[in-house]
């Protein structure tokens, strides 16, 4: 994980985020702009996000403006329907003449289809440079938590997982077809999973599920059945320790490059198998062979339970630990892919369905609090962009949410442009105007309710992380021996 940024550079990734976040805006106001000056519309307002523009400019008759509520923009557009509700009211009241459904339809449709290409621009570039894909291949089990509900429904270690509730998985972590993402939207009670297990063949394997509980202001975790995947063949090597000399992994001979080998005579094949040894050992020393310059030894090793310092009435017992830092094989690979342009946009089609089918679904653990709004998406932005190569990121990242927005805005609702689209074609099939106040009034039911789920889902965004911050400042401290 990359070190923290300091201030000037976290300052920097920010404004960098906003210009991205304001060019997905600008691009998408631009095709109803082009296209409203195309058919000659009356253009009265261009502004990048809501409310009362903090900076306004009018230029040939059109002010252009940014206002301070960092969501969204819109073109005013007086001939369209009319949009009081969140744009504010015309700057001018001359009776204007009416355009024509067509005209409405195409002006309305032109937003989406700017997102879209420029979806696509960002999927030409990165078919022609490619995308890294941190990917974990394996579908094969390599642990199983104890007391988890893998453990109870029989899983282990070795288990060749082939599909989840009937469908096929490919991967461990990738967003399609891989065990996460079929085990976190999967519904009902149980999950049916069907197996490989050596020297036995294939067999279905139905777990219940767990999730972990959050505060009320954070979102509510994901479900998980307690398996990690296999890691490639290798040693776990001690790698260093925090610089104090109190640690129970110091103070039992433990030194940097030794390799585990096992614990109380149990051979040691996975880091979390380790690390669920040491926590469980209730603080009893435990027999720990090393291979150190090629020899194997025995040490007798205590775990504890430190403390944190500046300790808070609710605070929970931490687990026990040693204070050793691990080198570990990792299951991760990155991986250079160049998709064309048409495998990106079916992918992310295959994500929104996904996603919107989980949403509906009364019996998934999958809600609208799961979904992200401008600070969500602001905060994947700037966390891609720590990331090693993240302009390929960010790109990657430009495919999945403009078609995103393209899609969501031709829905045939109020507010958005598939309800502009919907509403011309109620009226050129009725050959008259939708009746003013009755539109009025349609739209600012659905502004509140936009709104609403705006400040909900943004509400998540931002107090999801809330109070961890403070965790991380507070120091752990390990008692010394024999206190």
């Amino acid at each position: 994980m990359p070190d923290a940024p300091g201030p000037l550079m976290t300052a920097l990734l920010i404004l960098v985020v906003v210009m991205f976040f304001n060019l997905i805006i600008f691009v998408h106001e631009l095709g109803h702009f082009w296209a409203a000056k195309w058919r000659g519309l009356k253009i009265d307002r261009f502004q990048i996000w809501f409310g009362k523009p903090i900076w306004k400019k009018e230029i040939n008759g059109v002010q252009y403006g940014l206002g301070w509520i960092p969501a969204g923009g819109f073109v005013a557009l007086p001939q369209m329907a009319p949009m009081e509700a969140i744009e504010g009211g015309n700057r001018e009241g001359e009776p204007l003449p009416p355009i024509s459904p067509l005209d409405k339809i195409i002006v309305a449709f032109a937003g989406p289809l700017f997102s879209f290409l420029l979806a696509f621009v960002s999927a030409v570039i990165l078919w022609v440079s490619g995308k890294p894909v941190d990917i974990i291949h394996t579908t094969t089990v390599g642990w199983v938590e104890k007391g988890s509900p893998a453990e109870e429904a029989g899983f282990q270690r070795g288990d060749r997982i082939l599909a989840i509730g009937g469908h096929a998985v490919t991967s461990w972590n990738m967003p399609l077809d891989s065990i996460i993402t079929e085990i976190v939207t999967s519904s009902g009670e149980r999950i049916p999973f069907m197996i490989e297990r050596p020297g036995v063949g294939r067999m279905e394997i139905v777990s219940s599920y767990e999730i972990q509980p959050t505060a009320w202001w954070q979102r509510r975790q994901t479900r998980s059945v307690g398996i990690s995947p296999m890691s490639p063949e290798g040693d776990i090597v001690v790698s260093g320790f925090p610089d104090k000399d109190n640690l129970p992994a110091k103070l039992a001979g433990l030194k940097e490059g030794d390799v585990l080998v096992a614990i109380d005579g149990t051979p040691i094949v996975d880091y979390s198998q380790m690390i669920e040894m040491f926590q469980g050992s209730e603080g009893r020393e435990l027999q720990v062979t090393v291979r150190r310059d090629g020899k194997e030894m025995q040490l007798g090793l205590r775990p504890v339970r430190p403390e944190r310092t500046k300790p808070k009435p609710d605070d929970k017992p931490l687990d026990y630990m040693i204070g050793a830092l691990f080198n570990t094989p990792t299951p991760f690979k990155e991986e250079w892919l160049h998709p064309n342009p048409g495998q990106q946009i079916v992918e992310t089609l295959r994500q929104m369905w996904m996603t919107v089918t989980s949403v509906a679904d009364p019996h998934s653990s999958i809600g609208i609090q799961h979904l992200s709004g401008p600070v969500g998406i602001g905060k994947i932005q700037y966390f891609s962009l720590l990331m090693d190569h993240p302009m390929h990121r960010i790109l990657n990242f430009m495919v999945l949410i403009n078609i995103n927005l393209a899609l969501l805005n031709l829905l045939p609702f109020p507010v958005l442009d598939g309800g502009h689209i919907t509403i011309a074609t109620m009226e050129a099939i009725a050959r008259r105007p939708v009746n003013v106040k009755f539109l009025e009034v349609l739209q600012l039911a659905f502004v509140f309710l936009l709104f609403g789920v705006m400040i909900y889902v943004t509400s998540k965004d931002v107090f999801d992380n809330f109070g961890m911050g403070d965790d991380n400042r507070r120091e752990i401290v390990f008692p010394e021996p024999g206190s």
